[in-house]
């Protein structure tokens, strides 16, 4: 992170993105099992089909680690994607760049809070994707919070407050609420 930047909000893929990888390692475990029993019989060749039961043992822990290790995160300033056990991948976006933000979620996705998330911004690559993030409404609603902070960064307070000036004058807002506004305006500073 860079200096003075802070991580605001941390999720990842919801743990149903792991039950393809448990499904097939639980078929795997009956089918060594059957094979096993089939076996009895045959004492070493037994225990060299039990040995087997390491394959779908170790892919699921590799799986798991995968899973385990990517991260959506949103700082005071990006959006960032975080992939990777022995090599990273860090893919981010600025929040002053998020033109857009879209929510997909299904109807067991909204029941299990999970859901897909479209960051649209102004750079080249033009859109991030995470899928089947977990609590992706709290993730959209941070992001947006916290974009509004950044936008509302120090040098663009004399912008904001030269506006809600004209307002006042135009008898659009009272003097209380543009006292207000500005109040908390120039304590963001």
């Amino acid at each position: 992170l860079a200096q003075g930047e802070r991580i605001v909000f941390e999720t990842r893929r919801h743990w149903l993105a792991m039950v393809p990888t448990i499904l097939v390692d639980v078929i795997l475990v009956v089918a060594v099992i059957v094979l096993c029993v089939l076996l009895m019989t045959a004492g070493p060749v037994a225990f060299l089909t039990l040995v087997l039961l390491l394959i779908p043992a170790g892919h699921f822990v590799v799986r798991w680690l995968v899973w385990r290790s990517e991260q959506y995160l949103i700082t005071t300033q990006r959006v960032i994607d975080v992939r990777g056990i022995f090599s990273k991948h860090v893919s981010d976006s600025s929040l002053e760049k998020v033109n857009d933000v879209i929510l997909d979620q299904s109807f067991l996705g909204r029941i299990l809070d999970y859901g897909d998330i479209r960051i649209i911004t102004g750079s080249d690559i033009g859109a991030d994707t995470f899928r089947r993030m977990a609590h992706p409404l709290e993730f959209k609603t941070r992001m947006l919070s916290q974009k509004g902070e950044v936008t509302l960064s120090g040098e663009d307070v004399p912008a904001v407050l030269a506006r809600l000036d004209e307002l006042r004058k135009a008898g659009t807002i009272s003097e209380e609420e543009f006292e207000r506004e500005k109040q908390e305006l120039l304590a963001r500073l």
